[in-house]
């Protein structure tokens, strides 16, 4: 008999699903399955929203839950009961009439095609709710987007057929798409549009904070807090495109990055001196060489890890600072390649203030072709796929990066064409809409079709807001997209096989043959002018 049943994420075991006392995430069995029953309530939230009012309490609920069950957010039992005992009130307070809570057991024994739509559409849901959690945190909200959250919610505790499901995995990532565009405009509004930056890794000695999740309104919060006070801040993992944003940036105590990718934390954070505050996942499984100076915030929790609340009161976080003391001296760090600096802030309006000279370069022949290398990172040792490919890639090529699968290649120097350097950061996991509007106006520039582009994406995945991105890509049309660095467990052969012959999804192989497939197969949109 199974303990618990979990596959949303790409490390789950034997890429069939963890099933034992623990997931390979560390979360434990009985972890997994109240995340569940927050899903089942929310699906009875959506049913009761249905019959009833949805409020702004009931939204945020929503989004909470969520985003509460995400890989790596939260592994403490107490705080998930307690979001899961605040949704049943809110679902008696919605609707007079009673709607049960969902048994998620039924999802995971349904047939293999209707399972996997509907994990498709849960799983992009859940990465929605993280962009849609961040925009409401600084003030924007869609309604259109809310209700769409309801209506999949509640479709998934209905009998849909495979085709009702499949159109709700296409317009899963298209009121995705909107929610990272309120997601841009919450951030731009708030700090700017971001700049081109180097970032160095070396950490300053005296007393510092790393900061780690995705969450930059936290990070503003924690800069004016520590303003003055002799405390430095270093960005860590997805935090890192911070840097690039004029609003941010303006600190002089946002100093630098902290280490590598999410996956590395355990190794990296080894009996550092200063306190680590998680905004938001990636948070694993903490260790006793430094679990007296990590802090959570936000929908993060863990057991017996001290949590700073609503109020975002960062004293706590500041003191341990101070008492930890920093390195004596300046503390050398590289990335994965061995790189002492990295570069971000090259979102869509840094690029597209190029985009006639890179035009001009397609043209010309001196751009071939351009990568989309990134997407989540973790830990399997055949993630060195990214780092290869982009190692690979000829000198004619530009290479676009985002999110954490950036670390495989960001510290890499690759040089630069007419002037533009071949490794272009655009940012977090949720600017992959600044990618999509960059294509959208390249296609534009040459008066062709994305899919007509010298573009080619090649994406990790790890988790649930990987999983959105790669809907909303669907529902773009886009075509020929590489992902690894394997197929999700959670897709069937049957829905598997839809996705190649519909839109030439390729599961990666191995760099070299991927990278020979697509520079012989390419046809340059601009070869009939």
């Amino acid at each position: 008999m199974q303990e618990m049943f979990c596959f949303q994420c790409q490390q789950t075991a034997h890429n069939t699903g963890c099933d034992g006392k623990a997931g390979v995430c560390g979360k434990k069995a009985d972890t997994a399955n109240y995340q569940d029953e927050v899903i089942g309530a929310l699906i009875g939230l959506a049913q009761a929203v249905q019959a009833g009012t949805a409020t702004d309490r009931t939204d945020e609920l929503m989004l909470k839950g969520l985003f509460t069950t995400i890989t790596n957010v939260n592994f403490n039992n107490e705080t998930i009961l307690q979001i899961k005992n605040d949704i049943e009130k809110e679902k008696a307070a919605v609707s007079t009439t009673h709607f049960a809570d969902y048994d998620m057991a039924e999802l995971w024994r349904a047939g293999e095609d209707v399972r996997s739509l509907k994990s498709l559409i849960l799983f992009g849901l859940k990465g929605m709710a993280a962009y849609a959690y961040h925009a409401r945190a600084l003030g924007k909200t869609d309604p259109a987007v809310n209700r769409y959250f309801y209506e999949a919610l509640a479709a998934l505790g209905e009998e849909k057929s495979p085709d009702d499901l499949l159109k709700l995995v296409l317009k899963t990532g298209e009121v995705n798409l909107a929610c990272m565009a309120l997601l841009d405009a919450a951030n731009t509004e708030a700090y700017g549009d971001p700049v081109p930056v180097t970032v160095p890794l070396t950490i300053e000695k005296g007393p510092f904070i790393v900061v780690s999740g995705h969450d930059l309104h936290d990070l503003k919060l924690l800069l004016e807090q520590t303003e003055g006070k002799g405390i430095n801040i270093y960005t860590h993992s997805e935090m890192l495109p911070a840097h690039g944003y004029p609003e941010l940036k303006k600190y002089p105590h946002l100093k630098g990055n902290f280490g590598t990718g999410w996956q590395n934390q355990q190794t990296e954070f080894h009996n550092i001196p200063a306190p680590i505050l998680f905004t938001t996942n990636c948070l694993m499984p903490v260790r006793q060489s430094y679990c007296d100076r990590v802090f959570t915030t936000s929908v993060v929790s863990y057991p017996e890890i001290p949590h700073i609340g609503a109020d975002k009161d960062f004293t706590p976080v500041i003191e341990k600072a101070l008492e930890c003391g920093g390195y004596p001296e300046d503390h050398p760090m590289t990335g994965m390649n061995g790189g002492h600096t990295v570069t971000t802030g090259f979102a869509r309006n840094a690029v597209l203030a190029h985009a006639g000279e890179i035009v001009q370069l397609v043209k010309s022949g001196k751009i071939r072709h351009i990568f989309l290398i990134g997407g989540c990172d973790g830990a399997a040792p055949s993630r060195s796929y990214y780092t290869d490919f982009a190692r690979m890639t000829p000198a004619d090529t530009l290479i676009l990066t985002l999110a954490c699968g950036k670390y495989r290649l960001n510290d890499m120097d690759l040089g630069s064409i007419g002037g533009i350097p071949r490794i272009l950061d655009c940012g977090q996991c949720n600017d992959a809409y600044s990618a999509i509007r960059i294509a959208m106006a390249l296609a534009e520039a040459f008066g062709c079709g994305v899919n007509d582009l010298p573009l080619t994406l090649v994406l990790s995945w790890y988790e649930q807001k990987a999983v959105c991105i790669l809907l909303t890509l669907l529902y773009l049309g886009l075509q020929h997209i590489y992902l690894g660095p394997t197929i999700p467990a959670f897709v069937s052969p049957n829905v598997l096989q839809f996705l190649v012959e519909n839109y030439h999804l390729t599961p990666t192989s191995d760099p070299k043959t991927d990278l020979k497939a697509i520079l012989h197969e390419y046809n340059h949109p601009t070869a009939a002018q």
